[in-house]
């Protein structure tokens, strides 16, 4: 689990919107711009580039 504290500080890239942190698949989710952020070996990667699109639905 993240600590909430550092939850709380955790921006999007692209947006500077807020990230949801979804457990399950270990990532941060960007609601405003649809984008999916994963966690890698512990580490948020919160790069654009390495965003993936969600999928709509």
């Amino acid at each position: 689990m993240i600590d909430s504290a550092l939850l709380d500080m955790i921006v999007c890239p692209n947006c500077l919107g807020k990230l949801e942190y979804q457990e399950t698949p270990g990532g941060f989710v960007c609601l405003q711009d649809r984008l999916f952020f994963p966690i890698r070996e512990g580490i948020p990667v919160l790069l654009v580039d390495e965003a993936r699109p969600l999928e709509s639905g």
